[in-house]
């Protein structure tokens, strides 16, 4: 320790005043000369994560009864071999120091390993997983957010910032709507269940259009009255579409992958849940403007076209347009014809030949040869000389004509009988 401190700090024979700044190095030098905090190992449980843009990363180590400020550097960070993130447990060494201009004393790490994630962060994974896995999440059950709202219903604290943010946004904007605002904890035992009664409530109403349940910025324990299952199931069970606008963008509740719609921001969940009629005039105005636009050019596009093919030939002379189809039919009628008579030719040649062949194997061109037919009197034709009796009158077709005769006798083939 330097001989300022030991020799001038504790003097007791004067009053002196010492400054904000030279309490702040004395206490500097105490802890620097500690061996045990420039170099130690510290468990705890990663809170309030924020990585900044800078590369250095800031957030808060604790346990159930304690909790240190914790700086790493870029230049250590970027060794790390995983993602830090929101209640993971970690093992971390480094050395303590104080920041001077807010005077709190901080945990500077140079090494981190991840010893395995906190208990309320597993608790927020396991549920997570159960309740996606009921559908609770599904995209396909999720209600449309109406572009004006009527009246919105928001449950969240009547004190906190958040609500406060809400207002100012809805303050700004321009709109017919109303705001019914329900009380609720949005921290701690009570939370949870005031949360889902404030939700049932506003379904119960018929004047309600829209809810909005919301809460600034914390920690997973300051949040975790939206990770809790009462609380997304009430979400799920509303018949009225939700936005959920809790903490800050970073921060992602059970209640954000229920609702219908997520907002980063208690800010931004009254940004999607108001419209700004300036705005969808606005939009209008220039809807109207484009279509009068496009309406002109294509009547425009449409004149031209129609006057240029006005003055193509074919309407001066319009008989062109048949010349062709005229020749063509003129063509078709040749070939039909021309078709026409080989066709017949050949079906009459083929009725001839069918004719001569017929004609052969008709029974009159046998009459022709000299023969006859014979026939009893019921006209049955006798084919045998057992078909008939002498004495019997028998018909005889001939090829010219018909004759009747009475048979005197008859001869049985070759033989000699007679009768």
């Amino acid at each position: 320790m330097s001989n300022f401190y030991k020799n001038d700090l504790f003097k007791n024979e004067e009053k002196k005043l010492y400054t904000v700044n030279e309490i702040t190095e004395y206490l500097q030098a105490l802890i620097n000369e500690d061996t045990l905090l420039s170099d130690f190992w510290i468990t705890g449980e990663v809170s309030n994560f924020y990585h900044h843009s800078s590369g250095h990363m800031y957030f808060t180590l604790k346990d159930e009864d304690a909790q240190i400020k914790t700086v790493m550097f870029k230049g250590y960070n970027s060794a790390l071999d995983f993602e830090v993130e929101e209640g993971m447990q970690v093992n971390a060494r480094g050395s303590l120091d104080i920041y001077a201009k807010r005077g709190e004393y901080q945990f500077y790490a140079r090494e981190m390993e991840e010893a395995g994630k906190g208990d309320l962060y597993a608790a927020f994974e396991k549920l997570k997983k159960r309740l996606e896995k009921e559908g609770l999440f599904a995209e396909d059950k999720k209600q449309a957010i109406p572009k004006l709202a009527g009246k919105i219903g928001i449950v969240t604290s009547p004190t906190g910032a958040a609500v406060r943010d809400i207002l100012s946004v809805m303050k700004r904007r321009s709109g017919d709507f109303s705001v019914l605002i329900v009380p609720a904890h949005v921290q701690g035992d009570l939370a949870a269940g005031e949360i889902k009664a404030g939700i049932e409530y506003l379904n119960s109403r018929d004047d309600i259009d829209l809810i909005i349940i919301s809460r600034g910025g914390g920690s997973i324990e300051d949040l975790w009255p939206f990770n809790e299952e009462k609380t997304a199931r009430a979400i799920f069970n509303s018949r009225l579409p939700i936005i959920s606008g809790v903490g800050h963008e970073t921060d992602f509740t059970i209640s954000d992958f229920t609702a219908d719609l997520r907002a980063p921001t208690p800010s931004a969940a009254a940004e999607l849940a108001t419209a700004n009629r300036q705005e969808i005039l606005d939009r209008l105005k220039n809807l109207t403007r484009r279509l009068v636009n496009s309406s002109q050019n294509q009547l425009k596009q449409r004149r031209e076209k129609i006057k240029s093919i006005g003055q193509r030939r074919i309407f001066s002379r319009p008989e062109e347009l048949f010349r062709n189809y005229e020749q063509q039919l003129d063509n078709l009628e040749s070939n039909l014809l021309h078709l026409v008579e080989k066709d017949f030719k050949n079906w009459e040649n083929r009725y001839q030949i069918l004719y001569e062949k017929l004609n052969n194997l008709s029974p009159l061109k046998t009459l022709d040869r000299g023969y006859s037919i014979l026939q009893d009197k019921k006209g049955n034709t006798l084919k045998s000389i057992n078909d008939f009796a002498v004495g019997d009158q028998i018909k005889a077709i001939l090829s010219d004509g018909k004759a009747d005769f009475r048979v005197e006798n008859r001869e049985v083939g070759d033989a000699d009988e007679k009768e």
